[in-house]
This record gives structure tokens, sequence and C-alpha cells, in this order.
């Protein structure tokens, strides 16, 4: 099977071009080795270095006609991950985001509509960003509560409520049949760029699949990136000794997927034999909440540096999303293999063994302070 993975050389196309390398797939990457994630010279990146011998690379970009249909030349199975990630930073550079990850898939499909192709599966990476609050329960049943107002935020009120009563609700899991409505740019281009897929996969006639990734982690992930990866931000202040601002309350939760588990749900997809289109969470199915999250970083690395319980809140952010995953366990037989306690130190001893460049943590917070992004 020839397979062609868009930016198959960031942090989850590597990890999955080694696995299906290892199967004996034929690898293609497109990837325009963005600087954001492999530095000034992506030759010397770590991530270019795991797949530069197994994968066939074209360096170009996902918004070029040309270069995308050279990387579909007998593909049988497009699994498109390149986008810009990134959900603060997407409320500024509006267009940048929108280009990227809207009108790239879009070229991408229009090749695949109007020209000849051996393209038979398709798996797009979605993102838990186009659920917003997600799902909760409220006195009369599920509950899908809307954005957190800049008056609520700003008096320190940071649980959701009852878009109706206004009451408190309770938190549960988001299945796939809950409401999609995105709070911030990247989940609004993530919501774009399933629909049309699985619309235009149908219509086509090629399988197609919409990996909802929850928060995914682990070895390998850029450790420079300031705009993604909390578990890269946090490890990269504390391991330079600074200390970690903490966001609201620090009760803010999040579901942690491993990324072999990650990849094992994609490979699970790549080989089913499902036709027709299907929206699928890829997550651990468990909330934890940041502040948890930074005790256990900070014990890991023995780090002096304090936690600090800020208040400060980024526009466009989330109270709490963690995943139902009956769906994709019962379509595919997926099942979460590693627990956060082994998947976090699997993490951190690869962190204690990589060079790590100051934080630019902080320049990303003042670029947001600067577009009224953060309060």
């Amino acid at each position: 099977m020839n397979i062609l993975i868009t930016g198959g050389a960031g942090f989850i196309g590597a990890a999955l071009t080694e696995i299906l390398s290892s199967k004996g797939y034929n690898i293609t990457i497109l990837d325009n080795m963005s600087k954001q994630i492999h530095g000034e010279k992506y030759l010397t990146s770590s991530l270019y270095a795991r797949v530069s011998k197994i994968a066939k690379i074209i360096h170009g970009s996902v918004t070029n006609y040309d270069d995308l249909k050279l990387a579909l030349k007998s593909v049988d199975v497009v699994v498109h991950l390149a986008a810009e990630t990134g959900t603060g930073q997407s409320m500024y550079e509006i267009e940048k985001y929108v280009n990227v990850n809207v009108q790239g898939t879009a070229t991408l499909l229009n090749i695949l509509a109007n020209e000849k192709h051996t393209v038979c599966k398709i798996i797009v990476a979605s993102s838990r960003a186009i659920y917003g609050e997600g799902r909760y329960i409220g006195s009369d049943g599920f509950v899908f509560p809307i954005g957190r107002d800049e008056y609520q935020l700003s008096n320190g009120d940071f649980e959701c409520k009852c878009p109706v009563t206004n009451d408190h609700v309770t938190l549960t899991s988001t299945d796939e049949n809950s409401i999609i409505h995105p709070t911030s740019i990247y989940g609004i281009t993530k919501q774009s760029q399933e629909e049309l897929v699985l619309v235009a996969g149908e219509a086509l006639g090629i399988a197609s699949f919409a990996l909802r990734y929850q928060n995914v982690y682990g070895p390998g992930q850029s450790l420079s990136n300031p705009y993604t990866g909390i578990l890269s931000i946090f490890s990269t202040l504390l391991l330079n000794g600074k200390d970690i601002n903490i966001f609201e309350d620090g009760k803010e939760s999040r579901d942690f997927i491993y990324i072999d588990d990650a990849v094992d749900a994609t490979v699970k997809c790549i080989e089913s034999d499902l036709k027709g289109s299907h929206a699928l969470n890829v997550g651990s199915g468990k909330a934890i909440d940041v502040l948890n999250v930074a005790k256990l970083l900070k014990k890991s690395y023995g780090s002096t540096g304090k936690l600090n319980i800020t208040g400060n809140y980024r526009v466009g952010d989330i109270r709490h999303n963690y995943a139902d995953i009956s769906k994709i366990q019962k379509l595919l037989g997926f099942q979460p293999k590693v627990s956060f306690e082994v998947g976090l130190a699997h993490f951190t001893e690869w962190v204690k063994g990589e060079e790590l460049d100051s934080s630019m943590f902080d320049g990303s917070i003042e670029e947001m302070k600067e577009k009224g992004m953060f309060k």
C-alpha cells in the first residue's frame, strides 16, 4: 500500500511514519518543514531525521496544487495531518490558519474530484476543539454550554453554566453526536476540514475518516513551539529554572492521549475495511486538570520552579473536554493502552535527554496580550 502523509514530518506524522514503514508500507511525506516545529534548519530537526530515510520526502505545501498533485501520484491512502495548530495563535493569525487548514484541504479534495487518482481512503486530523466546551449534564439532561464570556472570566468565574438557566452543570464525556460549536478560529478550521473531507469522500466514493484527536503527547513533541502542548511548555519552563504561571484557577482539564495510542487509532483506520464516512473521537476517555499535570512534572524534574495560579485567561480557551471513545472502540476495537502516569514518565525521561532552548512561551504571551487575546 502506498500512503501519503501530509505533515508527515511533524509530531504525530513522524511516529505514524515509523510504524507504517515497519509494517512494510510505502510512505510519501508532503511537509513544509515549518520553523515553528522544526526550527530554523529543518535538516537538523530530530523529527525530520526520524523520517528522512524511511519515507519519500516532498518539501512543499498543501496550499500548492502542483505539490499536492505530485505527492498524490500512485497513492492508495491519504492521511491529512498538515495544519496550523494552536488555539491562542489562531485568534489573530486568522488568514494563515484558514488558508492552510481550510484552503489546503479544499485543494487536496479538488484534485481528487477532478484529476485521475488511485486514492481509496482519506483520513483527516480533526480535533476536540470542534466541540468547544463539550458536553455536560444539567437538571433536564445533556447541556452544551456556549463559550464563557469575558465578564464571567474577568470575575474569576471559570466554570461553564447552562446557556438557558445559567445554573451549574456537571462535566461528562463528549461523544460524536454532541453539538459542534468551536470557540476558537482553530476549532472552526478543524470543523471545516473534517466536514469537507467527510462530505467529499462520500460523494467521491472514497472511504473517509475524521479523527477528533484529544491532547496528544509523548516523546518527539516539539519543545520549542510555544503555542501548543502544555506538557512541552511546562517542561521547558521548569527545566530552565522558571516558574509556571497557570491560567484560570488550574482546575481546567483536558484529555491526554499518549502518542503510541493516537498512532494505533490511526493505523486501525488505515487498515480497516469500513466504507463510507466516519467521525471518531481519539482520546483516553479521562479528564486530568492542568494543576495536577504541573505538579507531576515539577516532581518528575525535581524542579524548584513555583506553580503560580494567576487567574489570567486566553480568549478562545475552553474549560473542560474529555472524550467518549465508545464509538471507536466498537467500530475499530481501539483501546488506549498507556495510562497518563506511564506516558508522562516516558515523556519526562525523553525530555531529560534533549537539548532545551530557552522558552519562547513568555514571548507568545506578550504577543497575545498585544492582540487583546490574553487577559
